[in-house]
């Protein structure tokens, strides 16, 4: 039995575009994997916990080769536990503001912790310590879109979240975008595509 991991990063619920394709992928999972688990992640639901001051200078004594302890380190590693015990993941991700949600940037530096999702060496550098899971991530956008002009925005998401699973050890990866949904004449078409991809994926995910 796997376990499948929905980590979402909108808050709007009903009204995502992300979170639709979503539920269309995770539906035909459920139907092609009735063995599997399928656990969500919902990133607004006030069970992530902020990286401040304490969790960092605990982050910086782990690289001193010290044992951090304290509830702020206590909650990062229950946060990791929580990541790490899934085999795959699912991504949805809408654009805000040319990048992710703070919030997913948020729980990327709760889990980025060396040891957890990496290791270092001075002289061959970081290695992704999340081996043998893969990925897949739902891209939405309202006014990007690969091709229009500069003046409908900029992507700074899909390269930061692609280069950070990467980083973690997270190479197959497999991605559905829809995007862009607002300043187009194709939306129906394009939604319809994207619903298709995700259900296409997940059958062999």
């Amino acid at each position: 039995m796997s376990t499948v991991l929905h980590i979402s990063a909108s808050p709007r619920g009903e009204a995502s575009e992300s979170l639709a394709i979503a539920r269309t992928f995770l539906d035909t999972y459920e139907e092609t994997h009735p063995e599997d688990e399928i656990v969500t992640f919902d990133l607004w639901d006030g069970t992530l916990p902020e990286f401040g001051p304490a969790a960092a200078a605990a982050k910086m004594a782990v690289f001193a080769g010290q044992q951090p302890s304290g509830d702020a380190w206590d909650a990062v590693i229950r946060t990791f536990e929580r990541f790490n015990a899934a085999d795959r993941y699912l991504f949805s991700v809408p654009m805000w503001n040319a990048t992710v949600p703070y919030i997913l940037k948020q729980f990327i530096d709760v889990v980025s912790q060396p040891g957890m999702v990496f290791s270092f060496d001075p002289e061959h550098g970081y290695t992704g310590l999340l081996q043998g899971k893969k990925a897949a991530v739902i891209y939405t956008s309202a006014v990007y879109g690969e091709g229009l002009p500069p003046s409908f925005g900029a992507d700074f998401q899909r390269p930061y979240l692609d280069n950070w699973l990467r980083w973690a050890g997270v190479h197959d990866i497999t991605e559905i975008q829809f995007r862009p949904d607002l300043v187009t004449t194709t939306g129906d078409a394009d939604r319809r595509t994207a619903h298709e991809k995700a259900r296409d994926i997940a059958k062999n995910f």
